[in-house]
């Protein structure tokens, strides 16, 4: 498979300045040794204030932040997942947005998107509310793709909290997992280490969980801990929740192989009369 690089942000109100730091971490994640490069969820703009986001939010063809990862992509000649972007929908009708993860490959070319399935809408009892549905339209479809890593299969942040996705993609035989994030605290507390782990376990296979961290421009404040977990559930990295940065991992297929043998519960699964 290969080494991966994490690229833990703290992405703010100016996608140029995302665009910048993207661009950073992927020629260090080249530097690195990295075969690719995985973002958060909204790398290219983080901004809870609609009004003000919705003047830097476009079209793909438009989008800056996508035209500059994919120019260094094949700069670096790196793989890069970009967790996802807030981009207009060619479709639709309704004026909801498209929350839309990018697989590219070395040449700059796009090679699979993934609209996230799952949105966001809950009253927390800190007082934080979050409405996603009214701004962005779910995807419907299941995504994989193959990588230098292997088969890659596609979610995005509370997605992870499904598991029919993730046995859609254990099906799949995906060899890693992409789940990038922007965990809100509290949540990311309870819940963030248990469900990547339980993900890893479902699905046997490596889940790379590249996060936002720390105090944003638009006043939120997100969990961190970018991690990579291995098949059995154990965490190879966890990259704090402190800082922003670049981590690494390297990922071994021979660990797929030995746990699908071990505990084959994907050969095992039946259908669940309904």
């Amino acid at each position: 498979m290969g080494r991966a690089a994490l690229f833990q942000m703290t992405s703010g109100i100016d996608p140029e300045a995302n665009a910048t730091a993207i661009v950073a971490a992927i020629r260090e994640a080249k530097a690195g040794g990295a075969a690719m490069l995985f973002t958060p969820e909204m790398s290219g703009l983080l901004d809870r204030n609609r009004e003000r986001a919705a003047g830097h939010i476009v079209s793909e063809a438009e989008d800056r932040v996508l035209a500059a990862a994919c120019a260094a992509a094949a700069r670096e000649g790196l793989w890069v997942h970009i967790g996802s972007l807030a981009v207009r929908r060619d479709e639709g009708g309704d004026g909801r947005y498209a929350n839309r993860a990018f697989v590219i490959a070395p040449d700059g070319e796009i090679r699979a998107r993934y609209d996230k399935m799952h949105m966001f809408d809950v009253d927390l009892a800190t007082g934080e509310s979050w409405r996603e549905s009214n701004a962005y339209a779910p995807g419907n479809d299941v995504v994989t793709v193959e990588t230098p890593l292997g088969r890659l299969g596609l979610a995005i942040c509370y997605d992870v909290r499904f598991p029919a996705l993730f046995e859609a993609l254990g099906r799949a035989k995906c060899d890693v997992i992409a789940t990038p994030a922007a965990f809100t605290v509290p949540t990311g507390k309870a819940h963030w280490h248990l469900m990547q782990r339980a993900r890893a376990v479902e699905a046997s296979a490596f889940v790379l969980s590249a996060a936002q961290v720390g105090h944003h421009e638009d006043g939120r404040e997100t969990y961190g801990h970018s991690l990579a977990i291995d098949p059995w559930g154990d965490i190879l990295l966890d990259m704090g929740g402190e800082r922003a940065g670049l981590g690494f991992v390297d990922l071994d297929p021979a660990r797929i192989t030995e746990v699908r043998a071990q505990l084959p519960s994907l050969a095992n699964r039946r259908e669940i009369a309904k």
